[in-house]
């Protein structure tokens, strides 16, 4: 298991450091402080699974997650994850960056609250995953020494992390409450609006236009 932090690769090239200003500028501490604990943490799993994976795509990927829950990013009618993803790919075609590496970073976006799924693509994708689990809810907290998680959060302070995410998910997307048909944030919806009906998949069986 390990225990310190420094022996995490934190990218800074270039295009991390345009990254880093590109969310400094749309963002907010709280994004900033989440995206990059999930860098950390999911390097730190990389790293104890002797992974051999892009700390660059990663850290980018990181960066990019919650881009789809500010304004400059979020559009009327996309998953918010899906926001995200497009603003990151619109960003790396900018650089010298392979069309599948761009396609990889796209997914990890994408699919990060995906379980089921993220955690069985390739290694960045699931690295990313697992990260946002581990700050977001403490999916494997156990797996992450006491030191590793003292250090991460020093770096990046928490404050009142959990009341707060939770309100800045639905900040992101209350404006469009049918996009969290089928997936997690639908939660968030009845959190802040208990009367809220979304879409039911059963009753979408059986009023299609189907005979039968």
């Amino acid at each position: 298991m390990i225990t310190d932090l420094d022996k995490i690769i934190v990218p800074d090239s270039k295009i991390i450091k345009d990254a880093q200003d590109l969310l400094h500028e749309y963002g907010n501490e709280l994004i900033w402080n989440h995206s990059n604990r999930v860098y950390l943490f999911g390097a730190t799993k990389g790293e104890q699974d002797k992974l051999k994976y892009d700390h660059e795509l990663l850290y980018i990927s990181a960066l990019f997650h919650d881009l789809g829950l500010t304004k400059q990013y979020s559009s009327d009618d996309l998953r918010f994850e899906v926001d995200g993803a497009n603003a990151a790919r619109q960003f790396l075609t900018t650089y010298n960056i392979t069309p599948e590496q761009i396609q990889l970073v796209w997914d990890a976006i994408a699919l990060h609250t995906t379980p089921g799924v993220a955690e069985h693509k390739q290694d960045e994708v699931a690295l990313l995953f697992h990260g946002v689990g581990m700050d977001v809810m403490g999916d494997d907290f156990d797996q992450y020494s006491e030191e590793i998680r003292k250090a991460v959060v020093q770096k990046f302070p928490r404050k009142d992390f959990k009341n707060d995410i939770i309100e800045a998910f639905y900040n992101g997307i209350k404006h469009k409450p049918e996009t969290t048909f089928g997936n997690m944030k639908e939660d968030v919806i009845k959190h802040f609006q208990p009367e809220y009906e979304n879409k039911n998949f059963c009753t979408c069986i059986l009023h299609s236009k189907w005979e039968s």
